[in-house]
């Protein structure tokens, strides 16, 4: 239980593996159960900077929006946690060093220092903080529902599931790989079995 007594699951991967989809019916499960289960929405879709950047064309993925993103991957699954027995993460720290390492441009001043630092951080902090990763590997279509969010992304889609995959592998926290082709329900299923194994969601 690394978050004051809160088992902590995330679910990360490239752009639109299901992600989000997953998170709403696995919460939805658990409270079924009567698990005391909370979940996080993803972060970047409150972040000022990268809504400034995707929905109105300002600016660029600089180091000031990537590291406000990198913090925000912290504090909301902290606050998130209290009180709750269990917790379901969208993505995680690593998603965020992941794809800045892909957007950045390593010659902005403090660029480099910076990531070497979030990947320290996502080293110290990701074993303790997860109980377990779900990685997804589906692929659906990015345009669907006209995303808006997607849209500044959609070329990196397979870069993104190597580099995601990898930096969260790279942290040592426990980490599996969900099977493809899958539907809601039975990516539900699945994840519980690996859940109930590991003891991580007793009422």
């Amino acid at each position: 239980m690394p978050i004051r007594d809160c088992a902590v699951i995330a679910i990360d991967g490239t752009q639109a593996a299901g992600k989000t989809t997953l998170i709403h019916a696995l919460t939805a499960h658990y409270r079924e159960q009567s698990v005391n289960v909370a979940c996080t929405g993803e972060p970047a879709r409150t972040s000022p900077f990268m809504e400034a950047i995707v929905l109105h064309g300002e600016g660029k993925f600089d180091l000031v929006a990537e590291l406000d993103l990198f913090a925000l991957h912290h504090t909301v699954p902290l606050r998130a946690a209290r009180h709750h027995r269990l917790l379901i993460t969208d993505k995680t720290p690593a998603n965020v060093l992941a794809l800045a390492r892909l957007v950045l441009d390593p010659c902005e001043p403090g660029a480099a220092k910076a990531l070497a630092a979030m990947e320290k951080l996502c080293r110290a902090w990701m074993p303790l903080a997860y109980d377990l990763i779900v990685y997804c590997r589906d692929r659906y279509d990015q345009k669907t529902g006209g995303d808006r969010f997607r849209e500044k992304v959609l070329a990196l889609q397979d870069d993104a599931d190597r580099a995601v995959y990898q930096a969260c592998k790279d942290t040592g926290a426990p980490i599996v790989e969900l099977p493809t082709g899958l539907s809601t329900a039975e990516r539900v299923r699945w994840i519980v079995e690996q859940v109930n194994q590991r003891g991580l969601a007793a009422v």
